[in-house]
């Protein structure tokens, strides 16, 4: 190795990013007699941002975004596709939050398409597909069908064979009922029943309801077959929201926006047409390494087939970014290597430091429309303020929301402490026992030829997502009040950046003090100093 004398270091205006031109290393290779510069890359400990004159209140910076072209969202998170992250409970949770859910594929085809229906029917404004029973089932029967479920509904319509509705069962026949009744026995009878017919609008439904003190309302075709079916308490929510509730992040039909991920070729289009059929608003292809033939195709030909957004990644570079915008994805996923749970740049060597990558990636394609999600690397709120302000719309969190009462996974106590199971898609558990050596390029291979590219652990427990988010929002709406930035549109053009230290480093984290109580949204143990 040579190294030549080193270029000048001087500031320079690169886009809407204020950064000193890179250090390069040059390499000779004896090999093929050609030298080649390595460029420095850097992750979010290595920088710091400037803050600078600012005429806003804090808390008061907009922080909506974009998740895709067309899905936007309340708060700049989507939770990561991980078994361990994303199921019903937490998509449910994130979008009444703001943000959106991506169903992992670590399950069966249909199994997903299940999962994002119950997330799509949570506050229906119109439940266009009740679930039903039929009248010779006992109340006892129909109890562990929705604790089976994790159903946590009442009001169900009874129907026949035909699907005619034949009376209605609430959470007031529940409480007066005994478990051996039959459903027949106990349900409100057809006839007393206030009906409507298919295309009431909401407002019009709402007032029925009003006038008559009734709670649901069944609509009903000629022949008295069951169409759908108004809740009083969905209705009131979307016409009357409170100010939490204008927060939730829904579609045009006032119901929970979620996503899912799928896989290349035969899985994705197996998955794509159970999952938009239960009314997915966005399919995200996802594999370790994004730019490859198989995904290019894939994202082609589901852009082709379906009027769906579709995300791709994860990629790490600028020319792969091209490539994914060029195949016509309406979102790119930028992170390879950078989770707390994932091997892959040490397993495999490859992988860009997540600032770098963000800013390269997001640079490549700048006016195209299509926004940058940062998936990897965060451990506080001030990494999300970096990740943003390096280019990103969005990002995309695992570890963050893993250990809350909403990730999947059991609880567990060790030393007087509680944790929850945390696990990378690419461990060998994940791998083996939810398909997901597919997204490493590994299906074709035998369970013990497996080669694991994350591990699998505890992390502490957080208590509710929401709290989580709490901190996270308040800590971005800092970040941005101290540079003057309105929105992320303005944090993309003010941000100024400054290489720091270790020492300096050691200096941003707590130091000089043993810690008897960690405030919420900080833990000394996550850092590296």
């Amino acid at each position: 190795m040579v190294n030549k004398k080193q270029p000048k270091q001087f500031y320079r205006k690169d886009g809407n990013f204020m950064v000193k031109k890179r250090k390069s290393v040059y390499v000779c290779d004896h090999f093929f007699k050609r030298t080649e510069r390595i460029f420095l890359s850097l992750s979010f400990d290595d920088v710091s941002l400037h803050s600078g004159h600012t005429n806003l209140n804090v808390g008061e910076a907009n922080i909506t975004t974009k998740f895709s072209k067309n899905i936007k969202l309340n708060i700049p998170y989507s939770s990561a596709a991980m078994d361990r992250v994303t199921e019903h409970k937490m998509a449910i949770i994130i979008a009444m939050l703001g943000g959106i859910g991506i169903i992992h594929k670590g399950m069966a085809a249909i199994s997903q398409a299940k999962v994002v229906a119950r997330v799509k029917k949570h506050m229906n404004g119109l439940i266009d597909e009740p679930i039903c029973i039929r009248p010779n089932l006992t109340m006892e029967e129909v109890l562990q069908m929705l604790d089976s479920q994790n159903f946590d509904f009442r009001s169900l319509p009874v129907t026949d064979n035909n699907g005619k509705l034949l009376g209605l069962i609430t959470g007031n026949n529940f409480k007066r009922s005994r478990n051996n009744q039959l459903v027949k026995d106990v349900m409100t009878k057809r006839a007393d029943l206030i009906t409507a017919t298919p295309g009431t609008s909401i407002k019009k439904a709402y007032k029925i309801l009003e006038d008559r003190g009734k709670n649901v309302l069944p609509l009903l075709r000629k022949n008295n077959t069951l169409a759908g079916m108004y809740a009083y308490s969905d209705l009131s929510r979307i016409l009357f929201p409170t100010l939490e509730e204008k927060m939730f992040n829904v579609d045009k039909n006032k119901n929970l926006i979620v996503g899912a991920a799928v896989g290349i070729y035969d899985d994705a289009f197996e998955r794509a047409e159970l999952l938009i059929e239960k009314g997915v608003d966005v399919l995200v292809v996802d594999t370790a390494h994004a730019d490859t033939i198989s995904v290019i195709e894939t994202v082609k030909m589901l852009k082709k087939k379906y009027s769906i957004d579709i995300v791709a990644g994860n990629i790490s570079n600028s020319d792969s970014a091209k490539r994914l915008l060029k195949a016509g994805a309406d979102g790119i996923k930028v992170g390879q290597g950078p989770g707390s749970i994932c091997t892959t740049r040490i397993v495999s060597g490859y992988g860009i430091p997540q600032l770098s990558a963000i800013y390269d990636c997001a640079k490549a394609i700048r006016g195209s429309g299509v926004p940058i999600i940062g998936d990897g690397g965060i451990k506080y709120s001030g990494d999300i303020v970096k990740a943003l302000a390096a280019g990103a719309h969005s990002v995309m969190l695992g570890s963050l929301f893993a250990g809350t009462d909403e990730s999947p996974g059991d609880t567990i106590m060790r030393g007087g402490k509680k944790y929850k199971e945390y696990r990378g898609m690419g461990s060998l558990g994940a791998m083996k026992e939810k398909g997901a050596a597919a997204r490493y390029g590994q299906d074709k291979k035998p369970p013990d030829k497996l080669v694991p590219e994350g591990a699998e652990g505890l992390t502490n427990y957080k208590g509710k997502v929401e709290k989580v988010i709490t901190m996270l929002n308040g800590g971005v709406q800092s970040g941005m009040f101290a540079m003057g930035a309105k929105n992320i549109f303005e944090l993309h053009k003010k941000a100024k950046f400054t290489r720091i230290s270790a020492a300096g480093l050691r200096e941003s984290h707590i130091h000089e003090l043993k810690i008897e109580n960690d405030p919420p949204n900080y833990r000394k143990e996550d850092c590296n100093v």
